[in-house]
């Protein structure tokens, strides 16, 4: 039996592909588990730098396996204890101090899109299809979603998406904000790779810094302000920051550079 989840790591960037594909990568109890397998590597490795999240066999992932939840036959209590349990490492996924972009080409439903949405940056091919389908069963949004959606497209649209239900093709969640990139489906996890091979060369600090502000907001001002001076003193003293600008006084190019797309 193959995996449910392979992890690969290159060059500083880590790769969690969902591996069910007879199943379209549906979420059973065995793929959880081993995707907060990955996320302790993650959390330990330092040499990891950055995280692509995608699917095989040309989709992304179906949402929760129906069958696994058919016969899981939980009381309210269970459900809850199982929905804490899948919570507690995907809060640490949305709270990585590494950049995590998610490769996307064909379906992601359910929460597959929520799983979709913990990443800092989608890319997608045209044939990637959206929806937060738990409407359909009777389910509310789950994995993050209701935390997610509304900060990428405001909370009436969220609304929108999640009581209706509906598909979302690649191009509506391009313009909605929710896919960063569209590119050929034979591109999209090089594309994704590409990116996230970027972060490689940024300042792990600065990353987790920027990432931990935004999480932080809407705030007032002043806070944000306060927020900005707290991680800005320590970006100054720290050693990446420092070589940056040697590098740039002698002439020599940023290490740091966002991917073209050439």
């Amino acid at each position: 039996m193959s995996e449910a989840v392979l992890y690969d790591v290159v060059d500083g960037v880590a790769t969690i592909t969902l591996n069910r594909p007879a199943q379209k990568n549906a979420i059973d109890e065995a793929l959880r588990d081993r995707l907060a397998q990955c996320i302790d590597h993650i959390e330990r490795d330092r040499a990891v730098r950055a995280v692509v999240l995608t699917g095989s066999g040309g989709a992304f992932c179906a949402g929760g396996d129906l069958r696994s939840i058919r016969s899981a036959e939980l009381d309210n209590d269970g459900w809850r204890r199982r929905m804490k349990d899948a919570h507690a490492w995907l809060a640490r996924l949305l709270s990585l101090d590494r950049a995590v972009v998610a490769a996307v080409d064909g379906p992601a439903f359910g929460a597959g899109f929520s799983l979709v949405l913990a990443a800092d940056f989608i890319v997608a091919s045209p044939r990637a299809r959206f929806c937060l389908s738990f409407m359909r069963l009777g389910l509310v949004p789950d994995f993050g979603a209701l935390h997610t959606l509304p900060r990428i497209v405001g909370v009436q649209r969220a609304k929108e998406l999640m009581l209706s239900a509906r598909e979302l093709s690649a191009d509506e969640a391009k313009s909605l904000g929710i896919v960063f990139d569209l590119v050929p489906e034979d591109q999209v996890l090089y594309s994704a790779q590409a990116l996230a091979a970027s972060f490689v060369h940024a300042s792990p600090m600065a990353v987790s810094l920027v990432k931990r502000a935004l999480a932080a907001a809407p705030t007032d001002l002043h806070t944000m302000l306060e927020v900005e001076a707290d991680a800005q003193a320590l970006c100054f003293g720290s050693a990446p920051h420092k070589a940056a600008v040697a590098r740039f006084l002698d002439k020599q190019p940023a290490l740091f550079q966002w991917p073209t797309g050439d």
